[in-house]
């Protein structure tokens, strides 16, 4: 009862707030939590005529027949030696640039850097992937000569070995400055007592990163990495499926790009739900896992 009473005293208190959230949770329940119904499709064979209901029940015939084709391990091969190097390739960078740029005193230099850093994440994959295409082509590249006068393989788009690096590096060009603001926010947050503190004590910068700024923004370290584990297997479609040619899809193709492809453009409906939906459960599982272990080493998680 005392629930209730608290309740209905917060609802008049604060019904204005509460009124802004009805669009927000109307979206999210119209757009997000409705569709995932459809998601029974993995278990039917869909039949365009029939409906997403009417069409018959087939359980997990579905599955079987993406784990019985020899694609699918590569699949989930390349979605996780892909994910796994954009990882550890791009979660720490933006670390290290927020801590390099909150030791910077000179105003116009930091200020040019973060606009130089921030500004690819403002371009679309389509740009990005157009101007990689034009900087490695070995026509009229200029990477191409580069990489000629060291001995190295003048067409990288062409070859699978080299895929994944030009996936990830130039991921990390594009997102590292933009990815930086949260933890240059963080940093903005730590008591400026500490710092004064150290400088006391004789405490060199490094000193000062490792005992104050490193502590000062662990917490949302952890967050950002278990979100970002937790969408490990949910690489980009775009620019993977943009990369793409027949001469690198042995690395290249990945769940996203062969769901696209078996569902819209071989219309097989069903395959293409179930392997998203074993991609969405591989992903969930990871997050709960990760939050877990989070929780129980550092103290801190999502929930």
């Amino acid at each position: 009862m005392s629930r209730r009473r608290s309740l209905e005293r917060s609802l008049r208190r604060h019904w204005q707030l509460y009124v802004l959230l009805i669009l927000p949770v109307a979206y999210l329940v119209i757009f997000e939590y409705i569709p995932m119904a459809n998601n029974v499709i993995a278990f039917k064979e869909y039949n365009v005529v029939a409906g997403i209901w009417g069409s018959p029940w087939v359980g997990l015939e579905n599955f079987e027949r993406f784990f019985a084709n020899p694609v699918a391990w590569d699949l989930i091969n390349n979605t996780l030696m892909l994910s796994l190097y954009g990882f550890l390739a791009g979660f720490p960078i933006p670390i290290i640039l927020a801590l390099a740029l909150n030791e910077v005193r000179l105003r116009f230099f930091k200020r040019t850097v973060q606009l130089v850093t921030y500004a690819p994440h403002f371009l679309s994959t389509v740009i990005v992937v157009s101007m990689i295409i034009l900087i490695f082509s070995p026509r009229i590249g200029f990477m191409a000569d580069v990489l000629g006068f060291f001995g190295m393989p003048t067409n990288l788009l062409a070859d699978p070995d080299s895929f994944r690096h030009v996936y990830v590096w130039s991921d990390v060009w594009q997102t590292a400055g933009y990815s930086a603001i949260i933890f240059m926010a963080a940093l903005a947050g730590i008591d400026p007592s500490l710092y004064e503190a150290a400088r006391l004590d004789g405490a060199n910068r490094l000193q000062k990163i490792w005992h104050i700024d490193l502590p000062g923004i662990a917490p949302t370290v952890v967050v950002v990495m278990i979100l970002s584990v937790g969408s490990i297997m949910a690489i980009g479609f775009e620019k993977a499926f943009l990369l793409q040619n027949p001469l690198n899809l042995s690395q290249a193709e990945i769940i996203a790009t062969y769901t696209y492809k078996i569902g819209l453009l071989s219309a097989d409906f069903s395959l293409a739900t179930a392997i998203g939906l074993f991609n969405s459960v591989i992903n969930l599982i990871l997050l709960l896992a990760v939050n877990t272990v989070s929780k129980r080493v550092t103290g801190n998680g999502l929930w």
